[in-house]
């Protein structure tokens, strides 16, 4: 089956269908557009009062503009690119992709360039890597278990010790050994040292067919002006001009289910602390599958909900520094390998587009921390976090404390779900009973699958979902979506976006 663009005409709504959605992220946006372009009444409740677009918003200091981790606007999938085609035809710039490793005091060209990290780390470490290189190739780990394995198999032990484990420790705080190699799987699915040099020995051109691309290695990408916020902006303006809803500031309380005719009734709080309840006959949530089980009525199971609880999430806050612009760096962004230091990644938003610095005398960097909420750093001030990010910029080499003259700070709770050793047998547990419950809750986006997806696919999930509403069954399994990796790194997705994802038909009620 051959899936439509975006941009074709979508099948018509129901009579009368309404739909509530949980979430004004990518995926609950992607999902509202859709379905209030078909007629089908939509209202989105976003729990931020005053940016739409989640960890894909663009949060704004005193005129400067700054991703919330940095979002390449890149997919396989044709119709991925169609919608951000629709949604802002205007405004798309097409920009270099330039990143970099620090690792010892040396920068390290990312994709590799062989000969720069034969020189930085020398001959003998260099011949020592390919030992560990081959190693791996003729002993492989057998069905690698965990992410440690899992890049050892593809890398050798010796490069996954220097350029993985100090970098992955840091973003999820946790082992390596402890984390599931269906992590690795989804995030860095195609690329292994073989290919990384093959690409790096060739001219850095595009393949014509994107389905061949590594997207760990892609060359170019495309960027709104303004950041990724005016992306997911304009899809609410549009939801609004179709008749739709996009409530600021509202939080669900309550997700209430009539047993006898599956229709819901939400319950949501204002900034002011003023309720309002809103009757739909379908559900769509992006919100962190651990909160919904705790908002739904009838309540879930024991197990459910212990499972729910059980499930983990790592939080991450954004210095931005503002400094002088001879002293920064042409880069996209840097990884920051060196364990001294905090700081985990840096972005240079000037390199991501010009416009989100309103100064050309200025720069402005977002010093990236991982952390959990409520931990010492999530709880430090901002001036605090601010001096940080300047110490620790000045270490690095990177800049003098001098240059930097303003800073801010921007937290992002739940940024990425957990892949610890259990998380699969919890979101099973979950997902089994909330199908077999709920014919009209549908779930899409990174941590309303607690997956952790890409932009592009979590917009996927949403399409597929608004689908699955506008169909009156569950035609298609969001669940697949970035869940086998073969699929969402080598698959064929742009002429065939949802091949293979289609499941047995499940009714539910027509509206």
């Amino acid at each position: 089956m051959t899936s439509p663009s975006a941009s074709a005409p979508v099948p018509p709504a129901p009579a009368n269908l309404s739909v509530g959605i949980i979430g004004g992220g990518p995926a609950g946006l992607t999902a509202a557009y859709l379905l209030a372009k078909a007629g089908a009444r939509v209202t989105v409740f976003e729990s931020d009062p005053e940016y739409v677009g989640g960890i894909s918003r663009t949060a704004r200091y005193k005129g400067f503009h700054f991703d919330i981790g940095g979002h390449r606007f890149f997919s396989k999938s044709r119709e991925v690119e169609a919608f951000w085609d629709e949604i802002l035809p205007d405004d798309m710039l097409t920009r270099p992709r330039s990143s970099r490793i620090y690792y010892r005091r040396k920068f390290f060209s990312y994709p590799l360039r062989p000969f720069e990290a034969l020189r930085n780390l020398g001959v003998f470490e260099s011949f020592l890597c390919g030992l560990s290189y081959l190693r791996a190739r003729l002993f492989p780990v057998r069905d690698p278990r965990n992410f440690e394995q899992w890049v050892s198999n593809q890398f050798g032990t010796r490069l996954f010790r220097i350029f993985f484990k100090t970098y992955t420790e840091k973003v999820w705080g946790m082992r390596c050994e402890d984390i599931s190699a269906d992590w690795a799987a989804q995030r860095i699915k195609g690329l292994s040292l073989g290919k990384a040099v093959f690409s790096a020995l060739l001219p850095r051109r595009q393949p014509a067919d994107r389905t061949a691309v590594v997207k760990t290695l892609i060359n170019s990408f495309r960027y709104p002006r303004k950041g990724p916020g005016m992306m997911w902006e304009a899809c609410a303006e549009k939801i609004t001009k179709l008749g739709g809803h996009v409530f600021m500031g509202a939080r669900v309380s309550r997700c209430v289910e009539d047993p006898a005719t599956h229709r819901w009734t939400l319950t949501t709080t204002d900034p002011a602390g003023q309720a309002r309840t809103d009757t739909f006959d379908h559900i769509l949530s992006t919100t962190p599958i651990r909160t919904l089980a705790t908002l739904l009525e009838p309540p879930l199971a024991p197990a459910a909900l212990a499972a729910a609880a059980a499930l983990r999430y790592r939080d991450f806050l954004t210095v931005v520094l503002i400094l002088r612009a001879e002293a920064s760096f042409d880069d996209n962004w840097i990884y920051i390998h060196e364990p001294e230091v905090k700081v985990g990644r840096i972005q240079n938003f000037r390199s991501w587009s010009p416009e989100m610095v309103p100064d050309p005398a200025l720069s402005c960097l977002g010093l990236e921390y991982f952390c959990f909420e409520g931990d010492q750093l999530w709880e430090s001030s901002d001036e605090a976090l601010v001096a940080l990010g300047r110490t620790e910029l000045a270490r690095l080499g990177l800049a003098r404390p001098e240059d930097i003259v303003d800073g801010c700070v921007v937290r992002q709770p739940k940024a990425y779900p957990v892949y610890d050793d259990a998380y699969a047998a919890h979101v099973a547990t979950i997902r089994d009973e909330l199908e077999a419950r709920f014919p009209t809750l549908h779930l899409a986006g990174r941590n309303g699958l607690h997956k952790y997806n890409n932009q592009d696919h979590s917009m996927m999930t949403a399409m597929l979902g608004a689908r699955n509403i506008l169909a009156g069954r569950r035609v298609y399994n969001v669940w697949q979506v970035n869940e086998d990796a073969e699929y969402h790194e080598a698959g064929k997705a742009g002429a065939d976006s949802t091949s293979g994802l289609r499941q047995t038909p499940t009714r539910v009620p027509a509206a």
